[in-house]
């Protein structure tokens, strides 16, 4: 017995005898579209992992600090105060001087007039971690604001000054004292208390 097709709901899908159907052209271009595109993401894989820039070069270690040597004599004390003063006084800076054997005790002092009191308290201190550690007193300037604070714990008698302006005085290699200068700011100092050094190497 003939019959006649029937069409679903005006939506363009034919349906053959009973039990068979096909399935809508846009059904049919979705799944081909999805397909393609799957087998085009497998044949891109993972993206690559961006290349990790080369290492820089290992950090240097410091050379060792210099060994001690005998202490600085009154007249080198005086001249490397001298000369320091000399810098202050050209530049109309109010500055202290103190100068230590490799040890930390005071040889030699001097402060031009008009520096505050607390100068000569501020320079030995210097002069003392300069010589004590054997490194510049900057340094630990450079470490706090680093934040390596460690030095702060350190006993009193073995705590350094951070405060530029302290620097080992050195003679044919060796520690033979140290400067501190106080009474300018930090560069002002450093400044003075190289023309203290220079005058003794």
């Amino acid at each position: 017995m003939a019959h006649s097709d029937h069409r679903d709901g005006g939506s363009g899908a034919a349906w053959g005898s009973i039990g068979e159907a096909r399935m809508p052209m846009r059904v049919v271009m979705a799944l081909m579209i999805g397909a393609a595109l799957c087998v085009a993401g497998a044949a891109q894989g993972e993206p690559a992992t961006p290349a990790q820039p080369p290492a820089g070069p290992a950090a240097t270690p410091s050379p060792p600090a210099p060994e001690y040597g005998l202490p600085i004599s009154t007249e080198q004390a005086k001249a490397a105060a001298a000369a320091a003063l000399a810098e202050a006084s050209k530049n109309n800076w109010r500055m202290a001087v103190a100068i230590v054997g490799p040890e930390g005790s005071v040889i030699y002092f001097e402060k031009i007039d008009g520096a505050q009191n607390a100068s000569f308290l501020l320079a030995t201190a210097k002069a003392r971690t300069s010589a004590l550690f054997r490194r510049s007193s900057k340094l630990f300037v450079d470490q706090f604001a680093a934040g390596n604070v460690a030095f702060m714990t350190f006993p009193d008698e073995a705590r350094p000054t951070a405060s530029e302006g302290g620097l080992p005085i050195i003679v044919d290699g060796k520690i033979i004292g140290a400067i501190g200068v106080s009474g300018g700011t930090g560069q002002q100092n450093g400044v003075a208390a190289t023309a203290g050094v220079n005058a003794v190497q």
